[in-house]
């Protein structure tokens, strides 16, 4: 009997011997937990190629919006945004939605949004929040009695002049509080 004890106590300390010496040598039998590194995520695309991007005020969130729209969007994106900030110095932007908006800000008639852009499958919608006074009219309706349309597909011919025209009529208009 007294023999087994001391073989269990010799494999004991064998065992302890050899966690001793991987100390000693730095290494462990455990790996250590990497350090994480993180990076800044690429917004999800939600169904039709819309861009998931956090509701936030300013130019930087709009930018990631359009930044993260998929393929030839993304060219339509920046050439209308382009197109608003040109035609209307001091625009007010913002994503809310998971979509970009563009408004005026301040005390008086015209002050609030007038217009948004949204990704589907096939074209980029660009709404206007009062459409129906526009002239003419922007062709897309609306189940609102206000709220006109802009279908952009991909090999669409955008008239930049009717746009422009149309961006400028809206934004003297009183815009939507949302």
């Amino acid at each position: 009997m007294a023999n087994r004890t001391s073989i269990k106590s010799t494999k004991a300390s064998k065992k302890a011997t050899a966690s001793q010496v991987d100390a000693k040598a730095g290494t462990s039998r455990k790996t250590a937990p990497k350090p994480q590194v993180r990076k800044a995520a690429k917004p999800a695309l939600l169904s039709g190629g819309n861009p998931q991007v956090p509701k936030a005020d300013g130019d930087a969130p709009v930018q990631a919006y359009i930044a993260a729209m998929p393929g030839w969007k993304r060219d339509i994106g920046r050439r209308l945004d382009a197109l608003v900030v040109r035609t209307v110095p001091g625009v007010r932007k913002a994503v809310k939605w998971n979509s970009p908006f563009y408004g005026i800000e301040g005390q008086g008639e015209g002050q609030g949004w007038f217009l948004s852009l949204h990704c589907f499958t096939k074209y980029v919608k660009v709404a206007f929040f009062r459409g129906a006074s526009l002239r003419p009219v922007p062709p897309g309706e609306s189940k609102s009695k206000d709220t006109r349309y802009l279908d952009i597909h991909e090999y669409d011919e955008l008239d930049e002049a009717q746009l422009a025209a149309w961006v400028k009529q809206a934004a003297a208009l009183p815009g939507e509080k949302m």
